[in-house]
């Protein structure tokens, strides 16, 4: 929806020529103008930190871009992503339960990657399996390359797989203990969405194994993000419902799991959860 008043829209139509502007010298903005800004490759990007573009200027402007308060809590969830996926991986391995793991919206997989990587170093052991899954044909083709680049091609694997694919989740082969959705449900309002993913990953998690998922009660850039940005999905408006915590958490009760930690930046705009899957509620 445009702003009612005439100022309204000329500011937000200033603002996405100045954006524009910006993606001409900025290596990230021109990403994600090009892919979305909640693209796989945008968010590997952010992850990766690193400012990048012409001139001096450009290195500048993508600096700044890149410490806005979104990535800043992007970065912070990632490592809140590696606390808990870790958890989760130790008390498998306390328990001697095989360690599958399967992200169901992967992006590059980056995020999972690191996790691993630094929970193997702490329990000592990699996990079993690793299944990585994203519908994006570039994120699969990035993902599969930073496979190879780790040397995990023995243990892990990267699909094609739609998160919302109730039936397909529910017959993963073989069953995931650690299943790990991050970055996913915030995008879509429909709580029906989240239910058909979160009812397929129940029956395909056993009693015992666990979630680990994200949320974003709140963030301080919802206007801009609806009236400058695109996504990849190429809405006219990207509008991010704010979905509340305790929403999020009676979703995954409900598909029967409990709720053990939490994790939340500073600016209180991400979390990470991890759950473990008990009997139906």
């Amino acid at each position: 929806m445009r702003p009612a008043n005439l100022p309204g829209r000329m500011y937000w139509a200033a603002a996405r020529v100045t954006l524009k502007a910006g993606g001409v010298l900025s290596d990230g903005v021109a990403l994600g103008l090009k892919l979305g800004f909640d693209s796989g490759s945008t968010l590997d990007y952010v992850y990766r930190n690193h400012a990048q573009g012409k001139f001096g200027i450009g290195r500048s402007i993508d600096r700044a871009y890149l410490d806005s308060p979104g990535w800043r809590g992007i970065r912070q969830r990632k490592v809140h992503l590696e606390q808990l996926i870790g958890m989760a991986i130790a008390r498998l391995r306390r328990d001697g339960v095989a360690v599958r793991i399967v992200d169901i919206a992967a992006g590059h997989g980056r995020y999972v990657l690191d996790a691993i990587a630094s929970a193997t170093r702490e329990v000592g052991a990699a996990p079993d399996g690793i299944v990585l899954r994203d519908y994006s044909a570039p994120n699969i083709e990035a993902g599969r390359a930073l496979i190879a680049q780790r040397g995990l091609e023995h243990i892990a694997r990267f699909e094609h797989g739609d998160a919302f694919d109730e039936a397909v989740l529910a017959a993963l082969d073989p069953r995931p203990t650690l299943a790990i959705v991050s970055g996913l449900y915030e995008l879509f309002a429909e709580n029906a969405l989240i239910k058909r993913s979160l009812h397929g990953l129940a029956q395909a998690v056993p009693v015992g194994g666990y979630l680990v998922y994200t949320g974003q009660p709140w963030h301080p850039q919802l206007e801009f993000i609806a009236r400058a940005l695109n996504n990849h999905r190429g809405d006219s408006t990207w509008v991010m419902r704010r979905r509340s915590q305790a929403e999020m958490d009676e979703l995954v009760a409900r598909a029967g799991f409990r709720k053990l930690d939490q994790r939340i930046d500073g600016m209180g705009i991400f979390t990470v959860s991890l759950a473990q899957r008990v009997n139906a509620v």
